[in-house]
């Protein structure tokens, strides 16, 4: 039984959600989103809640309800609030600065690595070791960010790389001479 499908998704004050047969759209002060949904997941919109229902307990049915359900309660928070991801970067001569829109990023390489976000995506980088990744589509933010990190992944032995705030990396010893 899926209980995340089966809570209800409040509607805060100033975002519109409208259904238009299996398509999702929300409206708020942070943008739009649209999204388009399985069809055997029925929605319904009633007042500032909405509620979805599956036709069966079938497997399928019960992962998609779940599924769903967070798919759209994320379109409802990212257009209130926004969804941001801080990345940090460690080591010696590793950071980031930004140019006009883009980010440019220097990891250790013979060259500089250039990162321009994706329309309705923002990075900021507040210090020249931290990055912060925000935007509406929490998707989208997450798949940028991870972006940045796969430049330079932290490695076990210094720990130097980008890794994401509060990110754990478990360290190695290194080579014993004997």
């Amino acid at each position: 039984m899926s209980r995340i499908g089966l809570k209800p998704i409040e509607i805060p004050q100033g975002v519109e959600v409208k259904l238009d047969g299996n398509v999702v759209t929300v409206k708020g002060p942070k943008g739009e989103l649209s999204r388009e949904l399985h069809q055997d997941i029925k929605v319904n919109i009633e007042g500032n809640v909405v509620t979805l229902e599956r036709p069966s307990d079938h497997k399928d049915h019960r992962a998609l309800h779940g599924t769903t359900r967070s798919l759209i309660n994320n379109m409802v928070e990212g257009v209130s609030k926004g969804f941001e991801k801080s990345l940090e970067i460690i080591g010696v001569g590793y950071r980031a600065q930004k140019q006009g829109n883009k980010v440019v990023i220097n990891a250790g390489f013979s060259h500089p690595v250039e990162i321009e976000p994706i329309e309705g995506i923002e990075i900021d980088v507040p210090k020249n070791t931290q990055l912060i990744v925000k935007g509406i589509d929490k998707e989208q933010v997450g798949a940028i960010a991870s972006k940045i990190r796969a430049i330079r992944p932290p490695e076990p032995y210094k720990g130097k790389g980008i890794r994401y705030e509060g990110e754990y990396v478990r360290r190695k010893e290194g080579k014993t001479a004997k």
